[in-house]
């Protein structure tokens, strides 16, 4: 039958007495770590009362983060971090997270070593696939699903199909790993890996520094992947050392691995990527989106809010203006972010340009604050949504592109590639 994929081996590895799993395998698999945040926690929680257990499986392994309405916006949100809050309390949960601490969940939980390679984890929230860049099988469930979960430390999984993706050829400058992930979500829609692990290989991705595949699973569920992975090599394990806080086991897909099929993409002559509205699959070169004029610029969120991202978008605000029509918006990933951002002088870098910097914040990816959108404006976002009305008014629009074309963009006034106003 041939080998296993990485997605097989890192599930099986979790299936006790597991010899090997296969592709729509039923399995119940056992959990290194169980997310939920500000909005999907209160519905695990209330699910998990119903179920009559005192505790939950393991006070160390449940992380609470306060990120998409923290600190809070309004009575309802307080209401809801103060459920989570409560909750952490009563259970002892050693990774709660709340302002001070919190910083956007999957940005924060690498950071601070909480996944690793080898670990399943699963969380109550789509883009939880960001750690398969560590090499781990990391997947978004329903808050019921998470309910279980944080009880018993096992939740049930249909193993899936892997499609292999391979980049070859010399990426072009301002070119990253969110450009690689819209030209592919581009290429095979939103619905072309539904349900399947999505592994990133080749020699381009070898090459990219941690931050970008981070973005790259991230945004695995845009074209419904239920996991985004990297193999762990020298650049993940360098990340790592001094993070972990547990020892952890690599795994690998086998050279005979058996895979849906395999996609083959020659990146030599791709340039920066915009993702217009309103799907993620709507991508185009941004050389077609230029004189599009823009209200707001927002450079940050789990996809693209990492010391990276901020570094690459300073190096084209620094020294420059923000548009007069443009509310340029710039939000690390967590306080070590910010920190950090703040020491390199990145912050001043972007106040002097114009910019406002933002508390780590989910807050208008998901149009909940800190930049919503009115009837008729568009924004230029790192996020990684762009569904009709995701970040505010339904008659808003919204474009995808990486950090380096949204700071040209909010300079600019409309979108442009980066070479145009450096």
């Amino acid at each position: 039958m041939g080998g296993h994929t990485l997605a097989e081996k890192l599930i099986a590895s979790h299936v006790p007495g597991s010899s090997g799993v296969r592709p729509g395998d039923l399995v119940e698999v056992n959990v290194d770590v169980v997310l939920a945040n500000d909005i999907t926690a209160p519905i695990s929680l209330r699910e998990f009362e119903s179920l009559g257990v005192a505790r939950v499986f393991d006070p160390e392994k449940v992380v609470l983060v306060a990120d998409h309405f923290a600190p809070n916006k309004d009575i309802k949100s307080a209401e809801q971090c103060k459920v989570m809050r409560e909750f952490a309390r009563a259970q002892g949960i050693t990774n709660h997270y709340d302002v001070g601490r919190m910083g956007i969940e999957h940005v924060l939980l690498h950071e601070q070593g909480l996944v690793l390679p080898g670990d399943v984890v699963v969380g109550a929230d789509s883009h939880t696939c960001t750690y398969g860049a560590l090499g781990a099988f990391a997947t978004g469930m329903g808050s019921t699903d998470i309910a279980v979960a944080m009880a018993t430390g096992s939740i049930w999984m249909r193993v899936p199909e892997t499609i292999r993706f391979e980049y070859t050829g010399t990426l072009q400058p301002w070119v990253g790993g969110k450009d690689l992930i819209l030209y592919t979500i581009g290429q095979i829609g939103v619905s072309g890996a539904l349900y399947m692990a999505m592994e990133f290989a080749g020699p381009v991705v070898d090459g990219l520094p941690m931050a970008d595949r981070f973005t790259m699973s991230n945004m695995a569920i845009e074209a419904g992947g239920k996991a985004g992975l990297f193999a762990v090599d020298d650049a993940t394990r360098e990340y790592v050392a001094g993070r972990a806080k547990r020892d952890y086991q690599v795994y690998a897909s086998d050279a005979d691995a058996v895979y849906a099929r395999v996609v083959t993409m020659d990146v030599s002559g791709m340039g920066p990527q915009v993702s217009f509205p309103h799907l993620p699959e709507n991508t185009r070169p941004v050389s077609e989106a230029a004189g599009i004029k823009v209200d707001q610029a927002v450079i940050g969120s789990c996809t693209n809010g990492r010391l990276e991202d901020l570094r690459v978008a300073a190096q084209i605000l620094a020294g420059r203006k923000v548009h007069p029509d443009v509310r340029c918006i710039v939000i690390p990933g967590t306080q070590q972010v910010y920190l950090d951002a703040l020491r390199e002088g990145l912050v001043e870098a972007f106040i002097e340009a114009g910019a406002v910097v933002s508390t780590p914040t989910c807050g208008p990816c998901l149009g909940g604050h800190m930049g919503i959108l009115a009837a008729g404006e568009r924004a230029i976002s790192t996020t990684n949504r762009n569904f009709r009305g995701r970040m505010g008014h339904p008659d808003s629009e919204v474009y995808l592109s990486g950090p380096a074309v949204a700071a040209a963009s909010a300079i600019a006034g409309s979108i442009v590639h980066p070479d145009e106003v450096i």
